[in-house]
């Protein structure tokens, strides 16, 4: 499932810790908006994860689940494409 994670985090600290921790899962494509490809175990891991390094109380994190007619959908203006599945997998 396709996802935009977004996340507003006034301590640089712990931005940086969020903005690494979404690397691993996905493709930043705004300052602080990545998409991602994510299956049930990879968004628990990775909620759990960023719920670890979040302040509740300071900082917002979302994460907004796009189905493929809604991401068939998606309009982008600039350089940057959407973010795609690879037709292959190297393991």
């Amino acid at each position: 499932m396709f996802y935009v994670v977004s996340y507003d985090i006034p301590d640089d600290r712990r931005r940086a810790r969020v903005h690494d921790a979404l690397k691993d899962y996905g493709t930043r494509v705004q300052y602080s908006v990545f998409e991602c490809e994510l299956e049930g175990v990879q968004l628990g891991e990775l909620q759990t994860r960023l719920r670890r390094l979040i302040d509740p109380r300071e900082d917002n994190l979302r994460y907004y689940r796009l189905c493929k007619d809604c991401l068939a959908q998606t309009v982008v203006v600039g350089a940057q494409p959407l973010t795609a599945d690879p037709d292959y997998w190297l393991v």
